[in-house]
């Protein structure tokens, strides 16, 4: 009696913080954001479930931030350099700071998600010659180009990264690795399907459940196996399994709020000889369809260089992530840490 007493104290407690962080997080961003919009009362009362087990772990899904982690050859070197310690005059203080390398992208290095305005479209395809024709450019929420980054050198005056709330909710943990890889890594060029992420759902205690709208998804394709720091193989970034654009489109109908893989791009990445056969189903043009759906057209969050090996360790087949990007006005994408609160599914 005692122990049910104090989990529902529990339960109140963490819904009371939860909504103290969304009224400060409150704003005008409602009309510039996707299935974000789906976070409330239902979401987090979801997530204190999980919270309030009293076995319930904490998993960093991040990995740490080092100059020799694997690094996206997309986003500039990334180079801390720490500073000797500063003596503050006329005090006993002294402080220690530290800066990165001029022309970083911060955002897109390590484990980070991605803003709705990461990604835009244009009418016709661009061949690679030339000045490309940003003339009909869209974005999410068909914003055209000049509403979204007026100039070349502007912020993202919308769908930057500081319109996008804490996210805190349900996370299922689909492990394709174990459930239809039979523990096998997947190869580059190889895609998650529907019928992957079904027959996986079959095998799981969540079956009856499934993915329910607000839910974060979170995929292990074992790709983690080449993340290593330092990068000395520097196979990691080379190449990647995805998911695919009919799978793509099937999460963006169960109207999930991020999908999340152990691998750096979301997409499907490899030589052409490489590629499986769904490849087929992507749009004429577009490069990254997972990018250009989710971002563009669902309004799903990409979440990349995720550490899932101690959700697959465990077991951990549902948890309340908190997911908390930068406030940093006009960004594209940041840096996070998120975190998994959950419990092995065998107990």
């Amino acid at each position: 009696m005692i122990f049910k007493f104090q989990k529902h104290i529990n339960k109140i407690l963490i819904l009371n913080i939860t909504f103290i962080m969304l009224s400060i997080s409150a704003d005008n961003f409602s009309d510039q954001r996707g299935m974000t919009n789906l976070l409330g009362i239902e979401t987090y009362q979801r997530c204190s479930e999980q919270m309030s087990h009293p076995n319930a772990k904490v998993y960093e899904l991040s990995y740490e931030r080092t100059s020799s982690m694997p690094l996206s050859p997309f986003a500039g070197e990334y180079k801390p350099k720490f500073l000797p310690e500063i003596p503050w005059a006329g005090s006993r203080q002294v402080f220690t700071m530290d800066v990165l390398n001029e022309n970083v992208n911060d955002g897109n290095q390590g484990t980070q998600m991605d803003a709705l305005g990461h990604f835009g479209y244009t009418d016709e395809i661009w061949s690679g010659e030339g000045e490309a024709d940003l003339s009909s450019l869209k974005y999410f929420g068909n914003l055209n180009g000049k509403e979204v980054k007026p100039t070349p050198e502007a912020p993202l005056n919308k769908l930057g990264i500081e319109t996008v709330p804490p996210i805190i909710t349900s996370a299922i943990f689909l492990d394709v690795r174990k459930h239809i890889f039979n523990g096998e890594s997947m190869k580059a060029g190889e895609y998650v399907t529907v019928k992957h992420i079904e027959d996986t759902l079959k095998k799981m205690n969540l079956k009856d459940r499934g993915i329910l709208p607000g839910d974060v998804v979170l995929i292990n394709t074992g790709w983690s196996d080449y993340y290593q720091d330092p990068d000395e193989l520097g196979i990691y970034y080379t190449k990647a399994p995805g998911v695919s654009y009919n799978l793509v489109k099937y999460l963006s109908e169960k109207q999930v709020v991020g999908v999340g893989l152990d691998t750096w791009g979301v997409d499907s990445f490899a030589d052409e000889s490489e590629y499986g056969p769904e490849r087929s189903q992507n749009p004429k043009g577009i490069a990254n369809p997972a990018h250009h759906h989710f971002l563009t057209q669902a309004g799903v969050h990409t979440l990349e260089n995720f550490n899932l090996k101690g959700l697959a360790k465990d077991n951990v087949e549902l948890s309340c992530v908190i997911i908390l990007p930068l406030l940093t006005k006009g960004s594209s994408a940041s840096p996070i840490r998120p975190v998994a609160i959950g419990v092995s599914a065998g107990i």
